[in-house]
């Protein structure tokens, strides 16, 4: 008997406010970032009005103790100071913006004119006329351009001062919004979640003494009848109600996880917020990451109820399963053998290629699961009509003609108890932490919302297969699209060996792991110091792929050291800082290959291709 999957609108409208939510975090994620950008500029510009006063101050400096002593000894610092104040000036005027270009005019057009006095001083005293040149020195006009100078730099202090607090003071109002926002929105969610479940229990309470006094008026002769539909109805509930308890409790732990994230790096940069803005940046970097993930949770359960923008278009499922073929044997390891099986004459379907793709590879991914030994895995394409017989008996399927991918395992299988809630969101059979329970009911969503069925066949130690139906495109016959088939990731060769270098064990740990899948040699260490001793012991290292920001020295150093132990070592940088020693206003220094954290494997087996094949080797900044 077919089970309702609706979903009850509490549940739908607690999805959309968590998805506003992770929104608007994420939007107040992104003003904090650039609240922290604008005060590292405000500083940076401050920094160089100082250095241009400075500058002019030891110039002035150099010039008069050439102009007492007569050593020329003093013109050194002289002249390197009047050589600091061009780019200083330089600096001014690239930061804040047309602020920075007028101040840096006026200090330009002030400091123009002490520079040509400090000159012409200093030729009149090599040419033996010291008195002309001290009665330059007596007139007032060189000390006025100085103080004029000074009380613009004095200005711009206390601007910069008021800037930074203006931008402190917004950082903490949008902290205690983004907490506000999301401890109000998951308390909504959790109290519609338990108004929906306190509604439902009373629902099924009313439905319980409802039929207990249908059955009470029942004769004799139906008593044995009426107590096996009792019996079957409260089988039916029970699994109603254990469904219902892993939805909440499945959106519960994650979502509590995925807060824990959130919350913990908000709090954490609130602390660092004026102490240390590059460590409040990328704290709010992994804020921004755990609401992500809520993200995606919430992409999937808004699968599951039919929710989620699809953009069907006529399909050819030969092209798209012939284009996924070689990478569900990467996917699935050497241990799975895959065979694809194309139908003859295969209809047309109209589907979301893109969610095509996503079904099977889910349904890939469960199969591997399922034959932990190996096993054999076909994914077959066919011609299907569903007939009236078969759409009666599944009130939710439609009679008709329909394209079929077939995915069938030869795993562990499944009991009936297990198929009759397969599709079940948050059920999984897996153990802790190995699955999310979401995978076969974003199919089931998917398949529905297309107009399609799906259905799973298995028997216990004969494997599993799954059927999922498209609905037959009948519209006119033009040229099919090429379906979006993932490009093959390139790999290496077991000799071009790569020492990753990273202090955080996780990133490490995912790096080595990843340049292995893609074919390489993979070594790592944890620290400089053990990247040098490696460097030194195994000399059949090709590429240092490194860190920037560590401890013990930054990975600009690292990378210097090992340019000396071996100068045609390849260097590839890795960060999420956005400044830092090979990264400048935004641009990445000349003759540096750099990779930005987060990197995805295809981003990171393109750059290690790309700088084994070309550049890459270290250069000096």
């Amino acid at each position: 008997m077919t089970r309702s999957r609706r979903i009850p609108l509490p549940i739908i409208a607690s999805f959309v406010l968590l998805g506003l939510m992770v929104m608007g975090s994420l939007l107040l994620a992104v003003r904090l970032t650039a609240n922290n950008d604008d005060l590292v500029a405000v500083s940076e510009y401050r920094r160089a009005v100082t250095d241009v006063v400075n500058a002019a101050r030891d110039a002035e400096t150099g010039q008069r103790g050439f102009l007492l002593t007569g050593d020329e000894k003093y013109l050194a610092p002289y002249e390197a100071s009047v050589s600091q104040i061009a780019p200083a000036l330089a600096r001014v005027a690239s930061r804040e913006g047309a602020r920075g270009m007028r101040v840096s005019a006026q200090l330009k057009t002030l400091l123009d004119g002490k520079l040509e006095e400090l000159r012409t001083t200093i030729e009149l005293d090599k040419a033996g006329r010291a008195d002309a040149a001290i009665a330059i020195v007596q007139n007032d006009g060189g000390r006025v351009m100085m103080d004029r100078v000074r009380a613009i730099a004095e200005n711009e202090r206390r601007w910069g001062v008021a800037r930074t607090n203006e931008l402190t003071d917004s950082s903490r109002t949008l902290l205690r919004l983004m907490v506000v926002g999301l401890v109000a929105g998951a308390a909504a969610v959790i109290l519609l979640s338990l108004l929906w479940l306190a509604q439902a229990r009373r629902q099924y309470a009313e439905v319980d003494r409802a039929r207990g006094d249908a059955e009470l008026s029942l004769s004799a002769l139906k008593t044995e009848v009426a107590s096996r539909e009792k019996a079957e109805s409260q089988v039916r509930q029970l699994q109603k109600m254990e469904s219902l308890g892993a939805l909440t409790g499945g959106i519960a732990h994650d979502f509590n996880n995925m807060l824990a994230v959130v919350l913990g790096g908000i709090e954490l940069a609130k602390r660092r917020l004026r102490s240390d803005p590059d460590k409040a940046d990328q704290l709010l970097d992994n804020a921004r990451e755990g609401a992500t993930r809520a993200a995606t949770l919430t992409a999937r359960l808004l699968a599951f109820a039919r929710n989620q923008p699809l953009a069907p278009t006529p399909l050819d499922v030969n092209k798209l399963v012939g284009g996924m073929c070689d990478m569900l044997h990467r996917t699935l390891g050497e241990a799975v053998q895959v065979e694809c099986v194309y139908g003859a004459g295969l209809w047309r379907c109209y589907a979301d290629p893109g969610e095509v793709e996503n079904a099977i590879l889910n349904l890939a991914i469960n199969a591997r699961d399922a034959m932990p030994q190996g096993g054999k895995l076909t994914v077959e394409s066919a011609n299907a009509h569903i007939d009236d017989s078969y759409a009666r008996s599944r009130p939710e399927v439609t009679a008709g003609q329909y394209v079929l991918i077939c995915v069938t395992d030869t795993g562990s299988g499944m009991s009936p108890e297990t198929i009759e809630r397969a599709f079940d969101p948050f059920f999984t059979t897996k153990p802790v932490g190995k699955g999310t329970g979401l995978g076969l009911s974003q199919v089931f969503g998917f398949a529905k919302q297309s107009g399609g069925h799906v259905a799973a066949y298995s028997e216990i130690g004969e494997g599993t297969t799954v059927k999922l139906y498209l609905p037959r495109f009948t519209g006119a016959d033009i040229v099919d699209p090429v379906a979006s088939v993932p490009d093959a990731l390139p790999g290496g060769v077991s000799t071009e060996v790569i020492l990753v270098v990273e202090d955080e064990a996780r990133v490490r740990h995912y790096a080595v792991d990843a340049l292995r899948e893609l074919g390489y040699t993979a070594i790592s260490a944890a620290s400089p110091a053990e990247a040098l001793r490696a460097l030194d012991e195994q000399p059949e290292i090709t590429l240092l792929f490194t860190d920037i920001v560590m401890p013990e020295m930054t990975g600009r150093q690292l990378a210097d050291a090992a340019a000396i132990k071996r100068p045609d070592l390849k260097i590839l940088f890795t960060t999420g800082y956005t400044r830092n020693a090979v990264v400048h206003n935004g641009m990445i220094d000349v003759g540096v290959a750099f990779l930005s954290k987060p990197y995805g494997m295809r981003d990171l087996a393109r750059k290690i291709r790309d700088v084994l094949d070309g550049g890459g080797v270290n250069r000096t900044v």
